[in-house]
């Protein structure tokens, strides 16, 4: 699943640590979403669609389309 948290995380001036607490989870688990390496919760992906006031589809897309 590819992913656009890195790039909105920029455009917000937020670190991964500031978005961690923001979403209540490990620094480690962003850092790990933002690489591909972990793909998050539905209840994850709406925390992210909420902070960033994006729909979820405008932040994660499936690698086949």
């Amino acid at each position: 699943m590819k992913n656009r948290l890195k790039v909105l995380r920029a455009e917000n001036n937020m670190t991964q640590a500031q978005l961690a607490d923001a979403a209540n989870v490990s620094r480690q688990t962003i850092n790990a979403i933002e690489k591909g390496k972990f793909d998050p919760s539905l209840p994850l992906a709406f925390k992210f669609s909420r902070l960033f006031n994006k729909p979820i589809e405008e932040i994660f897309q499936d690698e086949e389309e």
